[in-house]
């Protein structure tokens, strides 16, 4: 049961992208939106060459949580650095051991740590990802923040 709302999860969502820009909810619009949406959501599934199968789907929530509030603290944090020239800084990049394998979750942590202001994803392969920080004080704690936070939480969402 589930596996089939999979299928229709990206034409829900390209539905209501549809609607939203137009603005309109008239028929002429539901029935053009959801012929575009099935289409291209069937064929873009066609492009794909590995499937995600995530799993444990309720910490999501939790996860996507998690991410908002360190958004908004790291935009402090960085609003900080910019307001106070005179306070030195030191950028730095760390190099943080992976044990996430699958590249769903992989993908996901890399946009995740990218969304964060202060930090930029610059590189991944099968044992490491490289990070750049904007303020690199203490490199260690990067590391336990990034692996407890986030690539704990994506394991058991993705493997």
């Amino acid at each position: 049961m589930m596996r089939r709302c999979y299928k229709f999860l990206l034409p829900a969502a390209l539905l209501c992208l549809w609607l939203l820009l137009n603005q309109s909810a008239s028929p002429g619009q539901l029935l053009i939106g959801a012929a575009l949406a099935l289409w291209l959501g069937f064929a873009s599934s066609r492009l794909r060459p590995l499937r995600s199968r995530p799993h444990k789907l309720w910490l999501v929530p939790g996860l996507i949580w998690r991410v908002l509030v360190d958004i908004v603290r790291s935009n402090i944090a960085v609003g900080r650095l910019i307001l106070q020239p005179r306070r030195p800084f030191s950028p730095g990049y760390v190099h943080i051991p992976l044990e996430l394998r699958d590249p769903h979750g992989r993908a996901l942590l890399g946009c995740i740590l990218t969304y964060t202001p202060g930090t930029v994803w610059v590189d991944v392969s099968d044992a490491e990802l490289i990070l750049h920080v904007l303020d690199l004080e203490n490199e260690q704690a990067w590391i336990d923040l990034i692996k407890q936070r986030y690539e704990r939480t994506l394991m058991e969402i993705f493997e």
